[in-house]
């Protein structure tokens, strides 16, 4: 983790931003703050935050300066209700997206930061633990690693997440920061909708980026911390993305980062065929499966695929007709590699299967005037990038798949204007349906208050009728009672309630909300705070 005194270091290096962060803050579990003051020329304020950790001693804050610590034991509530730190539950919880994509940063760095997709629930676990952040979410791909979090304040959970990524990836925070993707609320909601929907893809319009969101979704499930509103995010993007493939057609006849690498393996071939070469494939996953296909598709007719277990293989196989898929089991991998004009490494291996000494004493190929050829589209890397440097070896890596691309992509940018316009209107839906949730403490609030209203004046009736009405009439009763509550609390329920599809401007439904607040006493922002201040106690307990 970063210390403290670096932070402004890391705050000079935080890219521009779409949306303007707020300097808002939130009260901790036991630690309350005042508000920070606003540093001129840095767009978000940093400094040192003082542990979560139920160990430390709550504080309070008077006149500007921190006093000794109280001894007494007053619950985080009683002094959230008590101190002037209550202005923080007028604050709502913001989503961001915070990581780094091809776009914006080289292989060599997102290789550092790539997370298999088994950890995966572990790094959302890990992320929620933070002090600030209450859901989170990870999308790593060979293309981004990006992290999506509800953050109970903006700009310490920014520093919290890039704190994290720092020390897990190992990359100093002023290089992460170069690189990075920083986006608040409505352009995080945009960005993950147009990253479904395959316009963020070095293909545009590719496939496969929505079968990875969905793969979000699988591995969220059950994990404490993938909750409600990044949970209801991947969906609707998923949704989003289906759309856009639906109604435009813009991944018709479009390229997956497999086909473009045999694609680049054509051009790069003197033959410019596949049909003579000796084609060696490392890795039968779902980047190796795709390889394999487009190599058929292209006129290759026998191969030799490296795997860890045959049985991946041998599935494949049972999908293609007429060509030779010959197994090879990952300890022979120098062997066929001797074999082979053109390799394709496609494996999650943390460490490269090829390195420079391996694959310099690699015999020459059969045709003395060409150079064997990788093509490297794992993130981490396969093959180190040293390989480049020798007389015998051409490498490409996954960002060198632009040469494919770039004719492709004007085809279809009149699909992606087409596009643009699903996701806006899916985000304003989406916008709807985050903003209604404020109003369902309101909601659950209003209808215990009346509900203890109703129950008390039963009892006052039935008390001054005394024993002598039948079981029946009491019945009635009863259900006069609730006929009467459940017709009067129609009109404010209607008017409570907003999922984008009606014509109420959503400020209205909030300005009710607002206002059965202030008639009723109802607090539910305390309840809010009270409800999250418990989620974070229980999952630092766990």
């Amino acid at each position: 983790m970063a210390a403290a005194s670096s932070s402004s270091a890391a705050t000079a290096a935080l890219p521009s931003l779409r949306t303007p962060a707020s300097l808002r803050r939130l009260p901790s579990q036991l630690s309350l703050f005042s508000k920070p003051s606003s540093i001129a020329g840095l767009p978000l304020s940093v400094r040192s935050a003082p542990s979560l950790n139920p160990r430390c001693d709550a504080v309070s804050h008077q006149n500007g300066n921190l006093s000794k610590p109280i001894s007494s034991t007053p619950s985080p509530l009683e002094l959230l209700k008590s101190s002037a730190a209550n202005r923080y539950t007028k604050e709502k919880s913001s989503i961001i997206a915070i990581g780094l994509n091809i776009h914006t940063a080289p292989v060599e760095i997102r290789e550092k930061l790539a997370i298999p997709e088994a950890q995966w629930p572990q790094v959302i676990t890990e992320l929620c633990a933070l002090n600030h952040i209450e859901e989170a979410a990870v999308l790593s791909t060979c293309n981004r690693m990006e992290i999506y979090v509800v953050a109970l304040s903006q700009h310490r959970g920014v520093k919290e997440v890039t704190d994290w990524m720092s020390k897990t990836s190992g990359v100093p925070i002023p290089e992460l920061c170069k690189h990075q993707v920083l986006l608040y609320n409505k352009d995080a909601t945009q960005h993950l909708f147009e990253v479904a929907a395959g316009l963020d893809s070095l293909v545009l319009g590719e496939g496969q980026i929505l079968a990875q969101v969905k793969q979000v979704v699988k591995a969220g499930q059950g994990v404490a911390g993938f909750d409600r509103k990044i949970s209801g995010l991947f969906k609707q993007a998923i949704s989003v993305g289906k759309r856009v493939r639906s109604e435009t057609n813009i991944s018709s006849g479009s390229v997956s980062v497999s086909s473009a690498a045999v694609e680049l393996g054509l051009m790069k071939l003197s033959e410019s065929s596949y049909a003579d070469a000796g084609v060696l494939v490392i890795g039968a996953g779902k980047m190796g499966k795709l390889v394999i296909k487009h190599l058929v598709a292209k006129g290759c007719k026998k191969m030799v695929v490296v795997n860890r277990t045959e049985e991946k293989v041998n599935a494949i196989c049972k999908e293609l007709k007429d060509v030779e898929v010959i197994y090879r089991p990952l300890s022979e991998m120098l062997e066929c590699a001797a074999a082979a004009d053109v390799i394709f490494t496609s494996t999650a291996s943390e460490s490269p299967l090829f390195t420079k000494e391996n694959v310099h004493m690699l015999p020459p190929i059969s045709k003395a005037e060409r150079r064997r050829l990788f093509i490297d589209i794992s993130v981490p890397r396969n093959v180190e990038p040293s390989v480049s440097d020798l007389d015998n070896a051409l490498l490409y890596n996954v960002d060198d798949l632009q040469e494919v691309v770039v004719a492709n992509k004007e085809d279809r940018l009149q699909k992606a204007r087409e596009a643009q316009a699903i996701i806006l209107e899916e985000l304003n839906k989406f916008e709807a349906w985050i903003d209604s949730l404020e109003t369902v403490p309101t909601i659950k609030k209003f209808r215990a208050y009346v509900e203890r209203v109703r129950a008390s004046e039963l009892d006052k009736c039935l008390s001054k009728m005394g024993n002598d009405i039948s079981k029946e009439q009491k019945e009635a009763i009863y259900a006069l009672s609730m006929g009467i509550v459940n017709k009067l609390l129609h009109g404010p329920m209607q008017h409570l309630r907003c999922d984008g599809n009606d014509n109420r401007c959503l400020n209205e439904v909030l300005e009710n909300m607002r206002a059965l607040n202030r008639m009723y006493d109802l607090e539910t922002e305390i309840s809010v705070m009270e409800e999250k201040i418990r989620v974070k106690m229980g999952r630092s307990q766990k």
